[in-house]
């Protein structure tokens, strides 16, 4: 009986133990929480963090200040368009489909999943600071 009460001890232990490392990598990673919930309740001009994969490059928008603009994927499935001031803030050289791009930025709703933007600093000092990295650099 001792035995059976043992085991069974055992196989809680591990099967809790892998629940929580998966919810601890998920919290780690930082997660689609932020730009998800942003989206769930269409929510507009609220600071979001997040991590995708760019899943299409987009030409520059050069109308008014000029803007990087890509589309990058959370893990998730949700697509988020970035939309980078590069007159301010120093553009993602060699950025390709495939590479992972961590952001900080305002979050804008829209059917398509939304926009991210203000990833830079603000030279006025009014807004806050947004970030974006990517292989190993930090662009703001």
């Amino acid at each position: 009986m001792k035995r059976v009460l043992m085991v069974r001890f055992i196989i809680c232990a591990l099967i809790c133990a892998g629940c929580g490392s998966v919810v601890q990598s998920a919290t780690q990673k930082g997660g689609d929480d932020q730009p998800g919930r942003a989206f769930a309740q269409r929510a507009t001009n609220v600071q979001v963090e997040g991590e995708g994969v760019v899943s299409r490059i987009l030409p520059d928008d050069l109308n008014g200040s000029r803007h990087q603009r890509f589309i990058i994927q959370l893990a998730s499935g949700q697509t988020v368009l970035i939309a980078h001031n590069i007159d301010i803030a120093q553009r993602i050289d060699g950025l390709a489909k495939g590479d992972t791009v961590r952001f900080y930025g305002e979050y804008v709703w829209n059917e398509k999943g939304g926009m991210v933007h203000w990833t830079h600093r603000d030279p006025q000092g009014k807004h806050l600071a947004g970030w974006l990295k990517c292989m190993g650099r930090t662009y703001q």
